[in-house]
């Protein structure tokens, strides 16, 4: 924009650019006394020149297309036009809404003005502000790769430098390829923040003008910015050692496992079923996956809503969550009678009733063995206890300095990763948790850096192949992904979920969401 339309600028003629003190009401221009005849002499007729403090304090209306001598003080709001008095009384807009042109322009302003600097500009620096903490965790997993080859190149000796400088220059070929991807989206989103701004700074000045000519010809275009802001996930490769075999060396040494990185936009597909209201979801299959919705019932589906299989509680009691094995067994908690009950082959067998504690989120772990999330009675405490059979082997309650590692809350769900951490959705104290296998504190997440001050609603709670985390906010309407060290990726979000609530992810990463109050399950597609 020319420096003499600037805010901070005062308005300067058209002809000689000195300070203008007139204005022509025909040509829409600004002049300087001085310049005023020299503008007279293009021979046109009809110029109108007013004093600037005249135009600047009397609103500047349209002239009428139809109606030469008037102006369009009115906007049809049917036919999307200015219009004046005369076309009011011709009947040609006869029975159609009309407003004041000023204040409706004025008000779609506002609208536009409020919708940028409240909802689409914080966005967009959010997703600026994520990629320089995602550049930093690129490195950081980068250096620890290349110290894990060198550590087993270590072992090897000799015999493996070659493939060792051949990973290493694979990983740095990855790590290029991923930094030129993030500068690449840093530098569209920096661009479109900017155009935003610029955006806003118009809109602000168009607001405090009385020119209605300009505010006439103001066409919204936040359209263009609505959509969320592109977002972009990379990772680095894990190691995957082998015992080493001299025949077949680089298969032995490792190799870099694939790169998936998160759609922009995730594929969504509606499973519609019969429940009011649920709870948890768990994958038997690829293609099944049990429901428990907020009655006695648990329920078998396949990908097309259809029930396959129907089985009551023992107790006749309400469900709280349940836990598919891959050998078709089922898990489910009765917290009323505090069970966790075993369903094989469409029979019922108590595992383990509990005394003391309330079960309230049940997981299978890789090794077979069963995790549970528990409250005591008296209100104060929780823990997770390991299961073997129906001897617990396991209790998680403490962190090292002798702290509750959880809250005493109605609403938890637990998971287990694939490097074996026990992840759990601690809805009292507005947070996910995660230990290690042996039980020892890892990190605690209570919502990324850049919304901290957000309060942060965990429910259902699911870890994908490459251990990445997912929560469910039933509040916010969105999914958190983190990476399997706590770090904050992205939301999936904007994708008409609504309460979400439980979580399941199958073999091949598809995630599968219960809605609380619509008895939808959503099946979301979110990997390339």
């Amino acid at each position: 924009m020319e420096p003499r339309y600037c805010g901070q600028d005062v308005l300067r003629c058209i002809i000689c650019d000195s300070a203008a003190n007139m204005y022509c009401e025909m040509c829409h221009v600004h002049l300087s006394k001085d310049c005023i005849e020299k503008h007279f002499s293009d021979n046109s007729t009809g110029h109108k020149v007013i004093p600037l403090k005249q135009y600047l304090s009397t609103l500047n209306y349209p002239k009428c297309s139809s109606h030469s001598s008037k102006h369009c003080e009115l906007h049809c709001e049917e036919c999307d036009v200015p219009i004046c008095t005369s076309c009011v009384a011709s009947g040609q807009h006869l029975g159609h809404k009309a407003a004041d042109i000023f204040e409706r322009k004025k008000e779609i302003l506002k609208r536009d003005l409020k919708e940028l600097e409240e909802s689409v500009l914080p966005k967009y620096q959010e997703a600026a502000s994520l990629i320089p903490v995602q550049k930093d965790d690129l490195s950081k997993r980068s250096i620890e790769l290349r110290i894990a080859l060198v550590k087993q190149g270590d072992v090897l000796k000799r015999e493996i430098d070659t493939v060792i400088r051949n990973m290493q220059s694979e990983i740095d070929v990855i790590n290029s390829q991923n930094l030129l991807i993030l500068d690449k989206k840093e530098d569209e989103i920096t661009s479109i923040i900017n155009e935003i701004s610029q955006a806003i700074q118009d809109l602000k000045k168009l607001l405090d003008t009385n020119d209605v000519c300009l505010l006439d010809k103001y066409k919204s275009n936040n359209e263009k910015f609505r959509m969320s802001p592109p977002k972009v996930v990379v990772s680095i490769p894990n190691l995957q050692p082998q015992l080493i075999d001299r025949e077949q060396l680089r298969k032995q040494f490792g190799s870099l496992s694939p790169l998936r990185t998160l759609l922009d936009v995730p594929c969504i597909t509606d499973i519609p079923t019969e429940n009011k209201s649920l709870r948890s979801i768990s994958c038997l299959s690829d293609e099944q996956f049990w429901l428990c919705p907020y009655n006695n019932t648990m329920k078998l589906y396949n990908h097309n809503g259809k029930v396959r299989k129907s089985v009551r509680t023992k107790s006749g009691e309400r469900l709280v969550d349940l836990a598919a094995k891959q050998n078709g067994d089922l898990f489910y908690v009765d917290a009323n009678d505090r069970s966790i009950n075993i369903l094989s082959d469409s029979h019922i067998m108590p595992l383990v009733t509990l005394k003391g504690w309330i079960p309230r989120g049940v997981c299978c772990p890789s090794f077979g063995d069963l995790l549970v999330i528990m409250d005591s009675d008296d209100k104060k405490q929780a823990r997770v206890a390991r299961y073997s059979g129906s001897t617990e082997t396991q209790s998680i309650q403490w962190d090292d300095k002798g702290n509750p590692l959880y809250a005493f809350g109605e609403i938890k769900y637990i998971t287990e990763n694939r490097n074996l951490d026990i992840c759990v959705a601690d809805s009292g104290a507005s947070a996910v948790k995660v230990v290690n296998a042996a039980g020892k504190f890892r990190f605690r997440y209570s919502g990324p850096p850049s919304t901290n001050k957000e309060s942060f609603y965990p429910r259902g709670i699911a870890t994908d192949s490459q251990s990445r985390i997912l929560v469910a906010d039933n509040v916010k309407n969105r999914i958190h992904v983190l990476e399997q060290d706590g770090l904050f990726l992205r939301f999936i979000e904007d994708c008409g979920l609504h309460d979400p609530w439980g979580l399941c992810v199958d073999t091949r990463d598809n995630l599968f969401v219960t809605e609380k109050y619509s008895g939808k399950v959503k099946k979301i597609q979110c990997y390339n």
